[in-house]
């Protein structure tokens, strides 16, 4: 007897906007937003253009936005790590999964974070400022410092730039060095910064007693 074939299963509303999402942040991984058109995206999810302006009707600038969303989620758990242990080894959990967020993404993430594409808007400006102010939010518990002064958050925030700065070399560099040492770099950076910062501030000096000195 012929085997049945498998039933077809029609995918549900949320299904296939995930689909489309997947296809979509798949192709803006390794090309730029302005190089990936819709028709790019349905080939990739195996549908038709109608189909994906039927989930999207905003066209490419409403998938992107929706695909931003996506990745900008990933983003912001890869800082959410829990609170156990010394304070230095969990920072460098965060940065592997960041890094390796970042080889994953390639050309998409260097799109997202370098601007200028021709689909950038004053919301995607915000939703990528949203991960940069999340990844803030969870050092600062990390740090154990529930209302950050002035020049902690600035200290933080620099060296959060610092990273995005480090990542987009790093890409532009073939991925080298490898990302072990890229991570503990950037780890080591985090050091510095906060130790400069203390010589002139009480509240980093106390972090850097207390949260840092218990991590080493």
């Amino acid at each position: 007897m012929t085997p049945a074939a498998p039933a077809y299963r029609r995918l549900s509303v949320e299904e296939r906007r995930s689909q489309l999402l997947d296809a979509a942040l798949s192709l803006f991984a390794h090309r730029v937003p302005e190089d990936v058109s819709l028709d790019d995206v349905a080939e990739a999810a195996g549908v038709s253009r109608p189909l994906v302006y039927r989930y999207f009707p905003g066209g490419k600038q409403q998938l992107y936005e929706a695909a931003l969303h996506s990745a900008a989620e990933e983003l912001r758990h890869c800082f959410d790590e829990p609170h156990d242990g010394p304070l230095l080894p969990r920072l460098a959990r965060a940065l592997d999964r960041y890094i390796a967020f970042v080889d994953q993404h390639d050309a998409g993430f260097s799109a997202l974070l370098q601007g200028g594409s021709v689909v950038e808007t004053s919301r995607t400006t915000a939703i990528v400022d949203g991960v940069r102010r999340a990844a803030a939010e969870h050092i600062y518990s990390h740090l154990g410092v529930a209302a950050p002064g002035p020049r902690l958050r600035m200290t933080v925030r620099m060296w959060i730039t610092a990273v995005e700065a480090a990542s987009l070399i790093w890409l532009d560099e073939d991925k080298q060095p490898p990302a072990e040492e890229l991570r503990d770099w950037l780890v080591e950076q985090f050091v510095a910064v906060l130790t400069v910062t203390a010589a002139r501030d009480r509240q980093t000096a106390d972090v850097v007693h207390g949260a840092l000195a218990a991590a080493t």
